[in-house]
């Protein structure tokens, strides 16, 4: 199936969403903690989310092969995909949640531009390493460093410091997907990669039993974070990745921490305290300097 290009006002539109959906998805998991472990509820996730790609994939008839030199890049990223939720649980469990979750979103973007360049010797331009400086203090204020530096450096928030390093080499995968055909066939093959290799952690008698919990928030809460926020929202992700780029994809992750407050003040009465408000507005300021049209790169290689 030859893939039909969105615009890049669609994208920015869709990645928008996608980023206010994830960030919709913190309260919708702490309703889930309510009923079994972390990883068991990410293992119902990717069970669901395989079903309803497959459904996408056949619906879209984008068919489901990719090129035979797609493999290696669908298996990594999805291998990494599986560490970054392992790293995750294990900073839920030994480190800060409510640190750990802005840690990861603010350091995402950091890293990615890192890597980017570490492998291509280009610098960010002075639109893009504002807005980087911009994440960077709106991560400071959202997490009040002046209050909590000391839990930052706790041991298992390490666990979070490596996954926000495991997601953004995982984009870098992810972007190349469009190479090897659909990107959605890609992501699909991606998750069914992950979701193999996160079965051995789950606790099967617990599996068992929660196919009769009749709760109805339980199964709406897992259907939106399998069929909304993954298959939807985590998919528009890894395509827009493909036409903007790891880098300025990530950015826009700058957007999910106010949209956890929001999400969070909304749903679960949780209150919106005056950092968190600054601290979400800075990082909406970011993602524009980041985006922002015509960037000019600094050659650091002397090319």
């Amino acid at each position: 199936m030859k893939q039909k290009h969105l615009s890049e006002k669609h994208l920015i539109a869709g990645i928008v969403i996608s980023m206010f959906l994830w960030g919709l998805s913190w309260p919708s998991n702490k309703v889930l903690t309510h009923y079994c472990t972390v990883v068991n509820f990410t293992v119902y996730r990717y069970i669901l989310v395989v079903a309803t790609m497959l459904l996408v994939v056949f619906f879209l008839g984008a068919g489901f092969t990719i090129k035979r030199k797609g493999v290696p890049a669908f298996i990594t990223s999805g291998l990494l995909l599986a560490l970054y939720s392992y790293l995750f649980f294990e900073g839920l469990i030994n480190g800060s949640p409510g640190a750990g979750g802005v840690l990861v979103t603010t350091l995402n973007p950091i890293m990615a531009y890192a890597i980017n360049i570490i492998i291509k010797r280009k610098l960010p331009c002075g639109n893009e390493a504002v807005g980087l400086v911009l994440g960077v203090a709106a991560g400071c204020i959202l997490l009040q460093v002046w209050h909590n530096s000391a839990t930052l450096f706790e041991s298992g928030n390490l666990f979070f410091l490596l996954a926000a390093l495991t997601w953004a080499v995982m984009s870098k995968f992810t972007a190349t997907g469009a190479q090897y055909g659909s990107s959605i066939t890609f992501s699909l093959w991606q998750y069914i990669v992950t979701l193999l290799c996160l079965l051995p952690l789950a606790n099967f008698t617990e599996m068992r039993a929660a196919i009769h919990i009749t709760d109805i928030a339980f199964w709406l809460n897992l259907f939106f974070g399998s069929a909304i926020v993954t298959t939807m929202a985590t998919t528009i992700y890894f395509y827009t990745t493909t036409r903007l780029g790891p880098e300025k994809a990530s950015s826009f992750i700058f957007l999910v921490p106010l949209a956890a407050a929001v999400s969070s003040a909304l749903l679960l009465g949780e209150k919106i305290h005056a950092h968190t408000a600054a601290g979400g507005a800075l990082g909406m300021i970011a993602v524009y300097f980041i985006n922002k049209r015509k960037p000019v790169a600094i050659d650091i290689a002397g090319e």
